[in-house]
């Protein structure tokens, strides 16, 4: 699959222009995802100088993109007529979405299980019905419709 990340509040922490601490599992996650062939692609509002900065911060904890801000590396804008600025990925990992961003682990189960917000709400609502033993929890008398 294709994958689009975003640097800032998703890697690391906030701290534009400077490059912050990283959140936890970041890298480790995405190096996992490199490893199970996934195209990552780094999606990010930096450009120039700051931007190199931040390919460079990735590239030395093992983090290697396959395309940066482009659908594929050797995509210039001149030489495609189709470019589009907007991304084409199977995915887009990025702290601005809908919800928040979950943690890495998260991400990664959802990426390798093919799950969804809704599959792991529906378990958690589904778990928080059960007890330890996995039998259905009695209801009070007020909570019976």
């Amino acid at each position: 699959m294709t994958i689009a990340v975003d640097f800032d509040g998703t890697i690391v922490e906030h701290a534009y222009p400077q490059i912050g601490e990283e959140l936890p599992f970041a890298t480790e996650t995405l190096r996992m995802l490199i490893r199970d062939r996934h195209k990552l692609i780094l999606w990010s509002v930096r450009e120039g100088e700051l931007l190199d900065e931040a390919i460079q911060w990735c590239r030395e904890r093992g983090v290697e993109f396959y395309a940066v801000n482009r659908d594929y590396p050797e995509e210039v804008a001149s030489h495609n007529r189709s470019y589009s600025r907007k991304i084409k990925a199977d995915y887009f990992i990025d702290d601005r979405n809908l919800g928040g961003l979950p943690d890495w682990g998260l991400i990664y189960q959802m990426i390798t299980q093919g799950t969804t917000w809704q599959d792991l709400l529906r378990d958690a609502r589904r778990n928080a019905r059960l007890d330890s033993a996995g039998n259905t929890k009695k209801k009070h008398w007020w909570q019976r419709k």
